[in-house]
């Protein structure tokens, strides 16, 4: 009896053995996580649309929604009125100056007339230099009046420039009303709905690309030395049936820096508290799932 006690313990040691052999088939285990973003709101008012359900599939650029823009079109309204109703002061230089460039016309004619008469000894040389005197005194006018125009331009041009770059601005605004999707991806979680009142700043959904997933395993120090950037490695993952589905995937990040070992990871050495991250990135074909559990093989 006592022997048999004794295969049988041995024979449980055996198994043990065994199965623990089995289970630390793997150099590294992890979770699979990816590269999460959360798109906020650019402006503040009621989401007048908002076309966004978890599990969506979204592209880069795709139009999703928009939040009231009407307080915003109005001033932009009001402003342009400014605009146009300064930019109407603006003087005609042309018409400003018609009259004196008609009366230098006139004394142009009389000078030469004049000279004429000088020439036939019909006048004398003093209307003459009466008569250039006059064009001279004329020009004078016309470019002192001419600089007090343009002065009178740049100022009212300088005034309505501030009220230019309020356009800008408000076109800008106006633009981000419209809630453009930036990234390809799956919408993962959506905070807001239509008709609720957002603001800058505020989460609307949160979406990340899945279509290559990251495996985040943790490795022992003396496991260091066989892993380098962009090695291949196979990844596992139960495949519901009791046993492994498997796939390539590629190292691309090893931390420098050691941590303690998370509870929930287990260690090729279960001894060791200290083990450095590592990221594998997978292509993903729709069994990978953030939070899933996976395993590493050099």
């Amino acid at each position: 009896m006592k022997t048999l006690s004794t295969t049988i313990l041995a024979a449980s040691v055996l198994l043990i053995a065994s199965c623990g052999e089995k289970k630390k088939g793997f150099d590294a285990t992890g979770s699979f996580e990816a590269v999460e973003t959360i798109i906020s709101a650019e402006a503040a008012g009621k989401l007048l649309s908002f076309d966004v359900e978890e599990g969506q599939q979204l592209k880069a650029g795709q139009y999703i929604g928009y939040v009231d823009s009407t307080q915003v079109y109005l001033k932009k309204q009001q402003v342009s009125a400014q605009i146009k109703a300064l930019l109407s002061k603006k003087p005609i230089v042309s018409t400003q100056i018609a009259a004196l460039m008609e009366q230098l016309r006139a004394a142009e004619r009389e000078q030469r007339r004049v000279s004429s008469l000088v020439k036939a000894d019909a006048a004398t040389p003093k209307q003459l230099d009466d008569a250039n005197a006059t064009i001279d005194v004329i020009k004078k006018q016309i470019e002192a009046q001419r600089s007090s125009l343009e002065i009178s331009t740049r100022g009212i041009t300088n005034d309505a420039y501030p009220m230019t770059i309020q356009v800008t601005q408000l076109n800008d605004q106006l633009e981000k009303c419209s809630i453009i999707n930036p990234v390809n991806g799956t919408v993962l979680s959506k905070y807001a709905e239509a008709n609720e009142i957002t603001a800058p700043g505020k989460p609307l959904y949160k979406i990340a690309d899945l279509s290559t997933i990251v495996l985040r395993v943790y490795i022992t120090g003396d496991q260091l030395p066989k892993v380098k950037l962009n090695q291949q490695v196979t990844v596992l993952t139960d495949d519901g049936n009791g046993g492994y589905k498997q796939t390539n995937g590629t190292i691309n990040w090893i931390s420098d820096k050691a941590e303690f070992t998370p509870k929930t990871i287990q260690t090729k050495d279960e001894r060791a508290n200290m083990v450095y991250a590592m990221k594998v990135k997978v292509k993903n074909d729709g069994s990978y799932k953030i939070g899933m559990y996976g395993e590493v093989k050099f």
